[in-house]
């Protein structure tokens, strides 16, 4: 397990338990009043005089390492019960919801100061962060970013945190304070449902939101897909309250449940397919090398030419336009800054050390993106192979496994099931799910499916079966930096490992 220490570099502050309780109910002082100058969840980070919160977790519980954060300096307690210790301590019923207002009034309630934008949605948040953030920059306005990828602060900051879209609330405000003391104007933030549901996002004010799709994940926590769409309407509920704009995807099911929820809003819709409307895409035209097609907005039509491939895309761009023009950004702007759309790291990265195949890295990790992505390719290469390697994190959502194997089994040439993430589950007990899937759908085990559960044989595996005309698809890593084993991060690089093995080859 990794300490990170990606510590937001905002000016020195200053609370005191007494005064930033004030902001909560149901609390109480235990052991007297102190002061602060930081907050940490992180038992390892703590310094002298930071606020330590004790969170409680499905593989940890904080109240564990009060010594140790006593014994680093720590003068106040955040605690879900009183414990036996001659130090300040703030008692609630909830440790991480009341972390974040706690956060926000120590951070100045950041989000107050700059326009915040949520993205939320099973697939396409970091895509449609990225074109979003890319037309608010080519209008010169000041951005940051919080996301799967990172952190960015302006131009000149990044920061990196592994495995986790939306950082706990001390670090999101932290962040947010930062950006604000950087000049940011517009801070675009992805909203997932684990961030809305676990509080990590309460006390953030947003006032535009952007629903992608809402589709199949993450019932491993939130258990029923009722549950899941509730936690994402959280973030409508907020712009709601705040009479802010929300964005659409008409074209699915999932993110026009949530327009009865966003009756106090200005509500923009859009559909890549051509369904009635607020922006409409028409006359698609997708290539290996792009997509066009024509915008259609309030009475007029605008020809788009775009860098990326993919109808899935072309949606993203969609939901990316809508917010921009929620924000007063000219269209001409958004088609100039369209034409010039930077793709995203680990999105359908290709992979070139000369080799006579495609090879095709990508985040792609639920069967809704396993669908598009694998639609795509098939189009792009319609004379060759589809061959798929890909795998399903341990300890998240179960029920989507024999659907992610049904998927490839009915897309794919050939696929080959491996690790990704097992955490501290039995990684082939994991691939076996997913093989049940395809074989309910087809597959046949050593002809059209293998498994290999370490992940390097099975890329090795993949490209030995490949020839020329053939797509190797590497899915569900992405840019992330590592194979988490136990609570242990193990470096990988996708990318890397494809061109090491390509190369030697």
């Amino acid at each position: 397990m990794i300490a990170h220490s990606n510590e937001p570099h905002v000016s020195a502050r200053v609370a005191t338990a007494v005064h930033i309780s004030s902001t909560l109910s149901n609390v109480e002082i235990r052991g007297g009043d102190a002061t602060f100058t930081g907050i940490q969840f992180d038992s390892r980070l703590i310094e002298p005089n930071d606020l330590f919160a004790a969170l409680t977790g499905a593989d940890f519980d904080g109240h564990s390492y009060i010594d140790q954060a006593i014994a680093q300096g720590a003068s106040v307690l955040l605690v879900e019960h009183h414990v036996d210790r001659d130090i300040p301590q703030i008692v609630v019923p909830d440790a991480r919801a009341a972390l974040a207002p706690i956060s926000a009034a120590f951070y100045g309630h950041p989000s107050r100061e700059m326009t915040t934008i949520g993205l939320t949605g099973t697939d396409g948040k970091t895509t449609t962060s990225y074109i979003l953030d890319g037309i608010l920059r080519q209008y010169r306005l000041s951005t940051g970013m919080i996301g799967t990828i990172g952190i960015r602060i302006g131009t000149g900051r990044e920061y990196h945190l592994p495995h986790q879209t939306t950082p706990e609330s001390n670090l999101i405000q932290g962040y947010l304070r930062e950006m604000v003391e950087c000049d940011v104007s517009h801070a675009i933030v992805e909203a997932t449902s684990h961030g809305l549901a676990m509080h990590r996002l309460d006390g953030v004010r947003f006032t535009h939101a952007g629903v992608t799709n809402i589709t199949h994940e993450h019932l491993e926590f939130h258990k029923t897909i009722e549950n899941y769409r509730a936690a994402k309407a959280i973030l409508v509920e907020r712009v709601a309250e705040e009479r802010g704009v929300v964005v659409l995807n008409a074209d699915d099911e999932g993110a026009m449940s949530l327009a009865p929820i966003a009756n106090n809003t200005d509500l923009l819709t859009f559909s890549a397919s051509g369904k009635p409307a607020h922006l409409r895409a028409t006359s698609v035209e997708i290539s290996a090398h792009g997509s066009r097609f024509d915008l259609a907005f309030s009475g007029n039509t605008f020809p788009i030419e775009l860098p990326m491939v993919g109808e899935f895309n072309v949606a993203n761009t969609l939901c990316a336009v809508g917010l921009a023009l929620s924000l007063s950004v000219p269209m001409e702007v958004i088609v100039d800054a369209l034409a010039v759309s930077l793709g995203v790291p680990g999105r359908m990265l290709r992979v070139d050390e000369g080799q006579t195949f495609s090879v095709i890295v990508d985040y792609a990790h639920t069967p809704e993106s396993l669908t598009k992505i694998l639609t795509l390719l098939r189009t792009l290469h319609p004379g060759g192979k589809l061959i798929v390697v890909t795998g399903s994190a341990g300890e998240r959502d179960v029920a989507k496994r024999p659907l992610q194997g049904a998927v490839c089994a009915r897309l794919a040439d050939v696929s080959v099931f491996t690790d990704e993430d097992p955490r501290n589950e039995d990684p082939e007990s994991i691939i076996s799910e997913i093989a049940e899937g395809a074989i309910e759908a087809g597959g046949i085990e050593g002809s059209s499916f293998f498994r290999i559960t370490d992940r390097r044989e099975a890329i090795e595996h993949a490209f030995a079966m490949a020839t020329a005309g053939d797509c190797v698809l590497l899915a569900g890593k992405g840019h992330e930096t590592s194979i988490i084993q136990g609570f242990e991060h193990i470096p990988w690089n996708e990318e890397a490992v494809a061109r090491e093995l390509l190369s030697r080859s």
